[in-house]
């Protein structure tokens, strides 16, 4: 079974439920070739309820009947296919048996599908709409294999994918087109690879006549701006037309904007307009758009007259610094240049050009694309060196990083000092995600030698970017490097000089050095508005254990790059996000901005910036006592990570999964995953990350009663916590060494650390030694004092939102002959929602307001799999039995103020 069908099938059924309690009518549209018939064959193949009745146009006059049927036999689905095709009486019946269902309550569902690329008739148009969106790349990779008679090449089948844009029918029309040599990657795809022809194949039988040229005006104003829509006066000045004149069905107007209800037929009205109409409608639109940015005419009037002279206008234009046209629409003025430009040096340069805009604005597999255009023979060697520094960029983001090191290290090789140094900076990186310390100092070399000084170990930083570590005793593994003389380093730049020096001296452990350069490369950072020195800020920023500035960075590098329509920035920006929450203590912030920032990474296919993202949020799930969650996300990272080789990625994961075995009380299980990560050894973690899971290891090793496991890594840890860099770090060491001391020293070891911990924000780490303190004093029946810790440990995890840690507190109270001092809430009435897990509301909230479980996952980042789990278990909680109970039970509990 395909996974298309499976998710179709899976919204069927998801459907079919909801149906059961909220009116049984669906009509079901989307534009054409979404698979609407095949919809409904899912729907009628998994209704069991009763029979199925396919109804038609000609047949209208039997629903009466059948709905007097249910009524009296039993559950019945009506099946209308192409509701909008039938003629107006037919329709009108229709709709009157549809209102009936939906007033009456009867037993009978009703599901009908409509196009989705004209508007619905207006007998349907008050009735609820399903509209099926396009397949995920997930679903559509599926597809692919079981239609393709041969193999398919990775890369054509993203690129199919791509070109597809989640069409089902336009994905298999591509498939098809396509011999087995060029599904295998022998033979390069056709250019462009959906064109004309294929579109006819698929949409063209839907196209009406233009004879005012309006629909081709709008897609060729459309395909200028890479948008989905495009300016109506525009539009309308370039074909004469009134401002109120009536629209084509295929258009609909919104805001002053002009948009075709199908994406598909837009690319079909284009596709297969005649050349000539083409070229007109174009130069209609760079007279119209005189008087816009220079950039837009110019692009219109190369359409219409391809006049090589146009070339260097268009890429001057659009490399303009001064201009705030985004990245888009630089990207197609630059590629238009190149295929005008004959000189194959130049032509290069702007296809490299064209890639760095593809890349800002969230094209990987586009941007690599053009990249192979700009590494031809005919490039020049700096051209070259340029793209291999953008390809290492691409892989960074999205492939294994050990090639992206040596991406960067061969633009190194290529391009001149002040741009080489840029390239060994971003060689660091990649070494740095990789878990190789001895190359990520060796990058910063300005010989690039193998390191023979002894190199420094863990540390806690943001993805790609180094955070302070440890030095290199107390058996931490010495690897050797050269160390260069600061001086010697060749300067590009205040800010990429200053973070370089900053991260050798980390990784060399010269914390004394290291200081003064990142903090320039926070402040530098903080006072300009640059996205990407705005992310070098929050990285030193966590390097220098400054988290109040990484924040802000962080969140100024969100902003900006919004600003400037930097769509590939977003994620890496959420990522800092993220990670400068998780380190102040704010789980639930971080939880925010990585379900943000799995979205925008997903949706730019940075797969490694994600797997990240799911780091963080395993992390965080953790905390919250989600083990299923722990698990789906730790599992996503690790399937990239490893693929990929995201050694930081991959450590963070098995912490995730090791917390969340802590948290359920199963220290020894903790113990056994955490061991390999944080001794010494091969299967250590990476040098930057493994010292994080230090203090669970300790509380895992101690509670299962084999203390003398975490005696050597708890030395390793003193070195950690007396960095600085991890405002945590001080109450955790105390905390470990309470945990290992005998009872003469572990009374003073524990209230220590509480004194630490009122120095530091993040009630999670406070609850967790107070949790610690109170077994410890129940143990040794000094109960009047166990239960004051307890108690206060309980309140801390319920105020961070860790129930599972709290019912930990709760069941030592327990244990020790205490209650905690606040009951459960009751089984039924005003705070029912507060029985549910955070994730259990959040999806609740999700449901009431009427959304599918599909669209609650993708809010979440998370599989449909996990809200039905989720929301099955928020109906044996609540004691629920409808999606309609839970909706009345949301809204009562949020008038009387429940907290949701």
């Amino acid at each position: 079974m395909t996974g298309h069908t499976t998710a179709r099938q899976r919204l069927t059924a998801e459907l079919l439920d909801a149906l059961r309690t909220d009116g049984g009518v669906r009509v079901v549209t989307g534009e054409p070739g979404c698979g609407r018939s095949t919809f409904l064959d899912h729907a009628a193949r998994l209704f069991r309820a009763g029979p199925v009745r396919h109804v038609r146009a000609d047949r209208a006059h039997e629903l009466d009947d059948a709905l007097r049927t249910a009524t009296a036999s039993g559950p019945l689905l009506l099946r209308v296919d192409d509701a909008d095709l039938w003629d107006a009486p037919s329709r009108a019946a229709l709709a009157r048996a549809a209102a009936r269902i939906r007033e009456t309550g009867v037993r009978t569902t009703l599901l009908l599908t409509v196009a989705g690329h004209r508007p619905p008739p207006p007998e349907l148009s008050d009735l609820p709409v399903l509209r099926l969106g396009p397949l995920t790349p997930a679903e559509a990779a599926p597809l692919i294999r079981e239609r393709a008679d041969s193999e398919v090449a990775p890369a054509v089948r993203e690129e199919l994918i791509t070109e597809a844009e989640g069409n089902p029918a336009l994905l298999l029309a591509l498939v098809r087109r396509l011999s087995p040599a060029r599904l295998s990657g022998r033979r390069a795809l056709p250019r462009p690879l959906v064109d004309g022809e294929v579109l006819a194949d698929v949409a063209g039988d839907r196209l009406p006549d233009d004879p005012g040229g309006l629909l081709l005006t709008t897609a060729a104003a459309a395909r200028a701006t890479g948008e989905e829509d495009a300016d109506a006066d525009l539009v309308l000045r370039a074909c004469r037309a009134a401002t109120d004149a009536p629209l084509p069905d295929l258009l609909t107007r919104s805001e002053g904007r002009l948009r075709f209800r199908s994406a598909l037929m837009a690319r079909a009205v284009y596709a297969l307009a005649a050349p000539e109409h083409r070229r007109a409608a174009h130069l209609a639109l760079a007279e119209a758009a005189r008087e816009a940015e220079d950039i837009l005419p110019l692009l219109h009037r190369s359409w219409a007259v391809p006049d090589p002279a146009l070339a260097a206008s268009l890429a001057s234009a659009a490399t303009d610094p001064a201009s705030t046209t985004p990245p888009a629409l630089r990207r197609t003025a630059l590629v238009r240049a190149a295929e005008l430009t004959p000189d194959g040096a130049e032509r290069a340069r702007r296809h490299l050009a064209a890639a760095e805009q593809t890349l800002l604005a969230g094209g990987v597999a586009d941007a690599l694309r053009l990249l192979d255009q700009a590494r031809g023979p005919s490039a020049p060697t700096p051209v070259r060196g340029g793209a291999e520094l953008l390809r290492g960029a691409v892989l960074l983001a999205d492939g294994p990083v050990e090639d992206a090191r040596e991406s960067f290290l061969l633009a190194a090789d290529l391009l001149p000092p002040h741009a080489a140094a840029r390239a060994t900076l971003g060689a660091a990186d990649a070494a740095w995600s990789a878990g190789d310390p001895a190359s990520c100092l060796s990058a910063l070399a300005p010989t690039r030698t193998p390191p023979t000084l002894p190199l420094a170990q863990a540390c806690v930083r943001v993805p790609q970017e180094p955070a302070a570590p440890d030095d290199h005793r107390g058996g931490v593994a010495q690897v050797g490097a050269t160390a260069p003389r600061p001086e010697s380093v060749t300067p590009v730049g205040d800010v990429s000089r200053d973070h370089r020096d900053g991260m050798r001296a980390v990784l060399l452990a010269r914390f004394d050095l290291a200081a003064a350069p990142l903090r320039r490369v926070v402040e530098n950072g903080l006072h300009g508005t640059d996205p990407d020195r705005l992310l070098r800020s929050a990285a030193a920023a966590l390097m220098l254990g400054d988290v109040t500035s990484a924040r802000r960075a962080g969140a100024r590098a969100l902003a900006a790059a919004r600003t400037h329509s930097s769509a590939a920035l977003e994620p890496r920006a959420l990522e800092y996000l993220a990670y400068a929450e998780l380190r102040a203590g704010r789980h639930q912030l971080a939880r925010t901005h990585a379900e943000e920032g799995l979205r925008t990474a997903e949706r730019t296919g940075q797969r490694n910036t994600a797997a990240h993202h799911h780091a963080v949020l395993a992390l965080a799930a953790s905390i919250e006592g989600e083990a299923d969650l722990v698990t789906e996300h730790a599992e996503a990272a690790l399937r990239t990570a490893r693929r990929h080789g995201l050694a930081q990625a991959e450590t963070l994961a098995h912490w995730a999964a090791a917390r969340a075995d802590l948290g359920a009380g199963r220290p020894r299980e903790a113990a056994q995953r955490l061991g390999p990560l944080v001794r010494p050894g091969p299967r250590r973690g990476h040098f930057a990350v493994w010292m994080l899971a230090v203090p669970c290891f300790v509380e895992a090793a101690a509670s299962a009663g084999r203390p003398q496991l975490a005696t050597g890594v708890v030395e390793d840890f003193t070195l950690w916590a007396a960095c600085g860099a991890d405002p945590q770090a001080p109450s955790q060491l105390l905390r470990c060494r309470a945990l290992l001391a005998a009872p003469d020293t572990a009374d003073e070891l524990y209230l220590r650390a509480l004194d630490q911990h009122d120095d530091t924000a993040g009630d999670f780490e406070r609850a967790r030694t107070e949790l610690l303190y109170g077994k410890w004093l129940r143990r040794r029946r000094r109960l009047r004092e166990a239960r004051t810790r307890l108690e206060e440990a309980r309140l801390g995890f319920e105020r961070c939102g860790a129930p599972l840690w709290a019912q930990q507190a709760a069941a030592e109270l327990r244990a020790g002959g205490a209650a905690p001092t606040t009951a459960p809430a009751a089984s039924s009435g005003a705070g029912d929602l507060a029985r549910l897990t955070p994730q259990q509301l959040r999806i609740a909230r999700y449901v009431a307001e009427g959304a599918t479980n599909r669209e609650v996952a993708l809010s979440l980042s998370v599989s449909t799999r996990t809200v039905d789990y989720h929301l099955r278990n928020v109906f044996a909680t609540l004691g629920l039995r409808s999606r309609v109970e839970l909706v009345r039970l949301v809204e009562q509990e949020e008038k009387t103020g429940a907290r949701l």
